[in-house]
C-alpha cells in the first residue's frame, strides 16, 4: 500500500492520501501503517484515537494541547467535513494562517497537523464523523482553544455556523494565547 504526502502553503501542515482498493463490495485501505508513515516523514507513534460525530453546520475547534504538545492526524469516516488547522507557533512566518481541506468517507484524505497548530472542523453533511490519531494523551489541564471566528485569522468556513459548544464560543483570540507564557512551548524552529 502507498501513502503520499502533499505539502500545503503552511510548512509542516500536510495532506495525507492513501491508496484505496475499490471493487463491487466497497473499498479497503490502510489508515495507519508505522513503516509507511515513517517513510513519508510522518510521526509513527500515535497513542490515542478519538472519534467525534456532529450535525451539519456544527463547528468544533479550534483546539490544541500544549501539555503534552500534541500532533493530530484527522480524517472523516462518515459524511463530509471541512478540516482546518491554524499555525499558532511563535516566530513562524505563517503564524495565524489557516489551511482547510474538504474530506469525506468517499475521499479519505487525512490532515496532519503537528503540535503548534490549532485544529477544528465543520460538518458539511447531515452527519459527519471524524476520527483522529494523536501523539499525546489528552490532558484537560494542558489544552485550550482559539475562537473559530477570530478576525485576525479569518477562517472561511464553507457553511453558516449553526452550533458550537459554549467553550468554543468563549475561546480566546490568537493574540490572547500568544501573550500567555504557555505559548512559548510552540516556538517555530524553521
Amino acid at each position: 500500500m502507498n501513502v503520499s504526502v502533499e505539502k500545503t502553503p503552511i510548512p509542516d501542515l500536510l495532506v495525507v492520501r492513501h491508496e484505496v482498493f475499490r471493487d463491487h463490495r466497497g473499498f479497503f485501505m490502510e489508515v495507519f501503517r508505522e513503516d509507511l508513515f515513517e517513510k513519508a516523514g510522518l510521526p509513527a507513534r500515535f497513542v490515542q484515537m478519538n472519534h467525534s460525530r456532529s450535525s451539519r453546520g456544527v463547528v468544533r475547534g479550534l483546539h490544541f494541547q500544549w501539555d503534552p504538545p500534541m500532533a493530530k492526524c484527522m480524517r472523516v469516516i462518515v459524511g463530509r467535513a471541512f478540516l482546518v488547522a491554524v499555525d499558532i507557533r511563535k516566530g513562524s512566518p505563517t503564524l495565524g494562517r489557516w489551511h482547510g481541506v474538504t474530506a469525506s468517507a468517499e475521499d479519505p484524505v487525512q490532515l496532519f497537523a503537528p503540535a503548534g497548530f490549532a485544529r477544528g472542523f465543520c460538518a458539511l453533511s447531515q452527519a459527519a464523523e471524524i476520527q483522529y490519531l494523536t501523539t499525546g494523551i489528552y490532558n484537560p489541564a494542558g489544552e485550550s482553544g482559539i475562537y473559530h471566528a477570530d478576525p485576525d485569522i479569518g477562517v472561511e468556513w464553507p457553511l453558516e455556523i449553526v452550533e458550537t459548544s459554549e467553550k468554543d464560543r468563549n475561546a480566546q483570540l490568537l493574540s490572547e494565547w500568544l501573550s500567555r507564557p504557555e505559548s512559548d512551548c510552540f516556538t517555530y524552529k524553521g
